[in-house]
């Protein structure tokens, strides 16, 4: 068959956007739609809200001997996905068959936990197992959905599409390898006129063993895929209206921003917006395609779309500096400090080597002109493994006092102010903290992200929620 000459959309539909009977065929209508204006859809699909965690939960219980948890998940998300199926699935034929397949991969789920308790340990590998059924569950109700809804559409498990290395748990597609299988599977399908509605987060090793992209890595899967078909455009479908100038829990009058630069949602994504996945950008870029973030239940809303860099680094369209601020908590600060550290050249490389070695990320770094002092912030609950890695490494150092003393904070929080025209705006700095200090917060580190368009500052966490309402005042001003 001759290959269409026509644009391709790749559309991603988040935990919420699929996570009722309601909002699965909303998720359809909203497809069907697209079908009519764009001449290829593809559809990637999150695992039903709260199923993955539910799964990977009763597998931590049944590597404890405790399977309690796994006959209350499987009854409950059982009864979820039948929920959907009996209201939204017309054919009863489709429906028996979506149920047969459904019921195959409880099964599955039931045995990998046994297996798992039998054990008594939980791998990477057989966690990733379990992970991937949340999305190999809802892949088949979507696509059943959708045929409901006058969509003709196939559901794809992208293990077919996806290739990655072995690390398990936050595997690495290969480009390459990924470019031939997704072309070799989907476009059959675009070039039928048929809507493949693909799983996200998950891919396969060379040998076919089921990985896993990382949490929330299914917007990671509509990128990869857009990437190497290549797609026009991919559009993110969540729960609100598109990136906000900050978490409207903590500040009830932030607001959808209409575009933000590609750094920019870098820089929210990292620093704890939820609304996309940190590595989803890259080969959205690279590929040179659109993002569109968009609201499963306000479908009509322009939601936010990402634009390129601005050369100059100014905000683009004459927009505000400062375009939104976020707030990563539960963070602890660890200082390494002592006069034996000065010019003593490795600290630095030793100090990371340490804290990679337990698997632990540094959202933040800032060492003394001095030399003297290093600190970086990691997650809260990892800061008994980093410090008892850090005091291994430096153990003579500790001994001969070289190094005085390793030391963690309490719980803090990280506070980012994000827009490109921090670059080039000088007074900006000098508001930020002229406005903290109004407010009586105390700045405990302080760095300026390596791609110029954010500024993060530590603050104990009782003061987290009120530097950034403070902030934010300087957006909307």
């Amino acid at each position: 068959m001759t290959e269409r000459s026509t644009q391709t959309l790749v559309m991603k539909f988040g935990g919420t956007s699929v996570g009722t009977s309601e909002a699965m065929a909303q998720a359809a209508e909203i497809v069907k739609q697209a079908r009519t204006e764009w001449g290829n859809v593809v559809v990637v699909t999150s695992a039903i809200s709260g199923a993955t965690n539910a799964m990977l939960d009763s597998a931590t219980h049944a590597a404890r001997g405790d399977l309690q948890v796994l006959l209350e998940t499987e009854r409950s998300l059982f009864a979820r996905h039948q929920e959907i199926s009996a209201a939204q699935i017309s054919d009863p034929a489709l429906r028996a068959r979506v149920t047969q397949e459904i019921s195959g991969l409880f099964a599955s789920f039931g045995d990998l936990c046994r297996a798992i308790s039998v054990l008594g340990e939980a791998s990477p590998r057989a966690l990733d197992a379990v992970a991937s059924l949340g999305e190999r569950l809802s892949v088949r109700l979507l696509a059943a959905v959708c045929q409901s809804h006058g969509v003709a559409s196939q559901f794809v498990e992208s293990t077919a599409c996806v290739v990655t290395n072995n690390s398990f748990q936050n595997a690495h597609p290969d480009f390459d390898a990924t470019t031939l299988a997704t072309r070799a599977t989907l476009k059959p399908l675009l070039n039928a006129g048929i809507v493949p509605v693909v799983t996200g987060f998950i891919g396969a090793t060379p040998e076919g063993v089921v990985t896993t992209l990382g949490r929330g890595g299914s917007d990671y899967s509509a990128a990869i895929l857009g990437a190497v078909l290549p797609a026009d455009d991919v559009w993110i479908w969540t729960d609100v209206d598109g990136v906000m100038t900050a978490d409207p829990r903590m500040v009830p009058n932030a607001r959808t921003l209409p575009e933000i630069t590609y750094a920019e949602i870098a820089e929210l994504a990292y620093y704890g917006a939820k609304v996309l996945h940190p590595k989803t950008v890259r080969p959205v870029v690279e590929a040179g395609i659109g993002l569109r973030i968009c609201n499963t239940f306000n479908p009509t809303h322009p939601g936010t779309r990402l634009v390129t860099n601005n050369k100059n680094g100014g905000a683009p369209n004459g927009d505000k500096v400062i375009k939104a601020v976020t707030a990563i908590r539960k963070q602890r600060l660890i200082t390494i400090e002592g006069r034996g550290m000065l010019g003593v050249p490795g600290v630095a490389a030793r100090t990371f080597a340490a804290v990679a070695s337990t698997g632990t990320s540094v959202p933040l770094i800032t060492q003394a002109s001095s030399e003297q002092s290093i600190c970086f912030a990691i997650p809260g609950d990892s800061a008994d493994l980093v410090l008892a890695a850090l005091a291994k490494v430096f153990a003579i150092e500790l001994a001969d006092h070289d190094i005085d003393q390793v030391w963690a904070t309490e719980d803090v929080s990280i506070i980012t102010v994000v827009g490109s025209g921090t670059r080039n705006t000088p007074v900006v700095p000098g508001q930020i903290f002229t406005r903290l200090g109004e407010i009586g917060v105390n700045v405990l580190a302080i760095a300026h992200g390596s791609s110029d368009v954010s500024i993060s500052m530590v603050v104990e966490s009782v003061h987290d929620a009120d530097s950034v309402r403070a902030l934010h005042d300087l957006i909307v001003k």
